[in-house]
């Protein structure tokens, strides 16, 4: 059923763990999410990013997102990741998402905060719900090298935090604490105590971006700080790319859909995988 990201992050707020949030722009990655979340009778987050819109059109991918959450048998909010510009964030909500994220965290703070107010002000049209970020991750969705300003002069400044929820209104906060986006090349060092700080000064759901290849310890510890939201995408990718490898070793393939099979249900397995530890309940 189609349902927004406030309805499923109070159901995670509730029952305190954190709802997963794939990226899933092609149907593979659907389906495989979906199956997932109704193997485990959880609700789930399908997502697709505006730099992905080179590699599936947002008019194409949207439709079928929202009507595949539509006849899933789990609550699914159909959300636009880090939309950079309002025109494509409306696009989105007019295509039916339940939600939106304005990614301004590069931008000064007041600018940031007004293009907030202004994607606020397009999704309450619709009922939708919105996230935003402040601080920043130093590399993008799609991954990349790291840059030495990725340290903690770049990390979410708490008392800001708590300045822009107030003042823009927000449904969800996404938090820089020392993840990336992409794949890992060292362990990331995680700065929960800032994550503590944060959720005390603004009582709202955080999110956790660039979390793929997290250690499950490092996941149930950020999600008893008050991460309610994780996103994730590339290890779920690369599973899927792997098997696919392994196929094509071991045996001549004729047909694409065998192929695409066994993406889906390589990607099914590291979901699941995921979502056994996201959705773990945590006694506080």
């Amino acid at each position: 059923m189609l349902v927004t990201l406030k309805d499923v992050l109070d159901m995670a707020e509730k029952e305190k763990y954190a709802i997963g949030a794939f990226n899933t722009p092609n149907l593979e990655c659907i389906m495989a999410v979906i199956h997932s979340a109704e193997h485990f009778n959880v609700p789930v987050v399908i997502s697709h990013a505006e730099l992905h819109e080179p590699v599936m059109q947002l008019s194409v991918i949207g439709p079928i997102m929202v009507q595949m959450a539509k006849r899933a048998k789990v609550p699914v909010c159909v959300h636009l990741d880090h939309g950079e510009t309002l025109a494509y964030l409306k696009q989105a909500l007019d295509l039916g998402f339940t939600s939106i994220m304005y990614d301004g965290s590069m931008l000064p703070y007041e600018e940031n905060l007004h293009n907030t107010r202004e994607a606020i002000l397009l999704a309450r049209k619709t009922g939708a719900s919105v996230e935003a970020e402040l601080g920043t991750l130093g590399r993008s969705e799609a991954g990349g090298e790291e840059r030495a300003e990725d340290k903690a002069d770049v990390y979410t400044d708490p008392e800001l935090a708590k300045k822009f929820v107030e003042e823009s209104g927000i449904d969800a906060l996404a938090v820089s604490f020392g993840t990336v986006h992409g794949l890992y090349t060292t362990q990331p060092n995680l700065d929960f105590v800032r994550i503590e700080t944060i959720r005390s000064l603004v009582h709202m759901p955080l999110v956790m971006h660039g979390g793929s290849g997290v250690s499950p310890e490092d996941y149930t510890t950020a999600i008893r700080k008050g991460i309610r939201k994780i996103n994730y995408y590339t290890y779920m990718s690369q599973q899927g790319v792997l098997a696919v490898e392994k196929l094509l070793c071991e045996r001549k393939v004729t047909f694409f859909h065998d192929i695409a099979k066994t993406a889906v249900r390589a990607m099914e397995e590291d979901v699941k995988n995921a979502m056994s530890v996201f959705y773990r309940k945590i006694r506080v």
